[in-house]
């Protein structure tokens, strides 16, 4: 199991200035690879390196450790978008105030000294761990990294891989299914309310229309703050949220939760340019990608299963049901919580792998991950 700690590193001005002139001369390599990138549509690392690493070595300023890490870092920002199969390439912009990609060719630790690789040469950096960071750094195994300026200090956030937790052997299963309107809801019963996060979204949605129409320079610096405050806020509820439904999961004794494998959803949307603004900052990914790396913390399996479906069969006979908002509705009696009721449905599909119980039409039940 992976885990990342970030540390904050003590630097001097003299220090601070090498590696910001790092941090600028990076993102200008990661540039220089964007074109080349849309130009062969190719984000494999292997292939990009083999298509760009003589050119760029020709022109940038980095060693060349550090230009194979930038041909990485594009590689990873692409492979994040999830590119559809014919789909456009976007032009993703390195801003000077990226973060720079470090793995162990380019730096290495001694005790509570941080030597890290710069323009001018090698440069050491003493780390300020508090107790958390010690707890895990005492047990992982440095990995790679990444170092990122905010606010004024520089960090180092490492990754540690860390002991495999033996997973649990309940064989209980928890559904969650994930939405806008209620982020959460959970097989066991409990619904996590979105209607706060939801109303705060669309008072910054609103602000913002307001400064774009505005467009002067001090309405552009007040959209990058507001930006970065609903951010904060969104991943602090999914936060949250992700620690209580695990939480939920150890209550009842589950062993597996179960997600929806959302994958290009966001290119099935339909719908006019209000809710596709809306739906398009629902960021269920960030949600689920904190349940899972809590879960396993746990010893817990995370299983992610085709949703097909679930919103619209019933939960206890199998049939189609009518659904009105939150409201499910069977033939057979059932009456619930939509949500719910699709919660307990992705428990069916996942106890249905490996066997041949599931719809014609469900060609591909799960993912195990």
């Amino acid at each position: 199991m992976q885990k990342t700690i970030s540390i904050k590193l003590t630097v001097d001005q003299g220090k601070a200035i090498q590696l910001s002139d790092l941090q600028d001369e990076f993102a200008a390599t990661c540039n220089q690879i964007v074109p080349l990138t849309i130009e062969h549509r190719c984000w494999n690392r292997v292939a990009l390196h083999n298509l760009a690493y003589s050119k760029v070595r020709a022109v940038s300023k980095l060693g060349s450790q550090m230009v194979c890490n930038a041909i990485f870092s594009v590689c990873k920002a692409y492979k994040n978008r999830r590119i559809p199969k014919g789909g456009k390439m976007p032009v993703i912009q390195f801003h000077k105030n990226r973060s720079v990609h470090f793995d162990k060719r380019t730096y290495s630790l001694k005790g509570n000294i941080l030597s890290l690789y710069t323009l001018q040469g090698r440069i050491r950096v003493e780390m300020e761990m508090g107790s958390f960071q010690q707890t895990y750094f005492a047990t992982g195994i440095p990995k790679e990294a990444e170092l990122i300026f905010r606010k004024g200090f520089w960090y180092f956030n490492l990754v540690l891989d860390l002991p495999n937790i033996e997973l649990s052997q309940n064989t209980t299963i928890l559904g969650v299914d994930l939405g806008e309107n209620v982020l959460a809801a959970t097989s066991s019963g409990k619904l996590f309310g979105g209607e706060k996060l939801r109303h705060e979204r669309h008072k910054f949605l609103s602000k913002r229309r307001c400064l774009q129409s505005n467009g002067s320079q001090s309405a552009k610096q007040l959209l990058r703050k507001i930006s970065g405050k609903e951010a904060r806020r969104i991943k602090h509820t999914n936060h949250t949220v992700s620690k209580q439904i695990v939480q939920e999961a150890m209550k009842v004794k589950a062993g597996t939760i179960v997600l929806e494998d959302l994958t290009n959803i966001r290119l099935r949307i339909r719908g006019g340019k209000k809710i596709r603004t809306r739906l398009h900052g629902w960021a269920f990914s960030q949600l689920q990608t904190q349940i899972q790396y809590k879960a396993e913390s746990q010893g817990l399996q995370v299983i992610y299963v085709n949703p097909a479906y679930s919103s619209q069969i019933c939960s206890k006979c199998d049939q189609l049901g009518v659904r009105n908002q939150h409201h499910f509705k069977c033939l057979c009696g059932n009456q619930q919580h939509s949500d719910l009721n699709a919660s307990r449905n992705l428990c069916k599909f996942a106890l249905s792998i490996g066997r041949a119980t599931c719809a014609v039409n469900r060609t591909q039940v799960a993912v195990l991950n």
